[in-house]
């Protein structure tokens, strides 16, 4: 572990705390939207990794990015197929590759879905100033990078 300041165990507890509590928040908000759109939480956050992806995904990249199997990530890409989100479609640069490829004619078709959420986000950031929001950015970009090589890519 490399730090460049020691961080107090109360500190480090109650922002454990603040992160469970985010995190629970998190999942029953993204359940409350999968039930909305006929997916399970996994399949729904597969799905949004898809969508956030520059062009389509192989199953593989899509297990490397969510930190599932791939035989999981078959199962997801399955589901999501049937419920007509996305569609497999053969690699034009290697036709022995199969990539998933997101079907959504209309991406805003469930934008409704997550208004609250952004104007959580407008409000929350309205209450700091652009240079503590720097703050807020490096801190959960850090956030992000380490969490994914310790817990996703572990």
């Amino acid at each position: 572990m490399t730090s460049e300041h020691e961080v107090p165990a109360d500190e480090l507890e109650r922002f454990g705390a603040y992160a469970r509590e985010t995190s629970a928040l998190t999942v029953m908000f993204h359940t409350r939207v999968a039930e909305r759109m006929g997916l399970s939480p996994t399949d729904e956050k597969c799905l949004d990794l898809a969508m956030r992806a520059e062009g389509p995904l192989t199953a593989g990249r899509i297990a490397e990015l969510s930190g599932l199997s791939t035989g999981a990530v078959t199962g997801v890409i399955d589901r999501l197929e049937r419920a007509g989100y996305v569609r497999r479609v053969r690699d034009p640069h290697d036709r022995r590759k199969v990539l998933v490829e997101v079907t959504l004619a209309d991406e805003n078709r469930f934008s409704h879905l997550f208004e609250g959420a952004r104007q959580t986000l407008l409000e929350v950031l309205g209450r700091f100033s652009p240079e503590e929001r720097a703050v807020l950015e490096r801190y959960n970009k850090a956030m992000i990078e380490v969490f994914r090589r310790h817990v996703v890519d572990a």
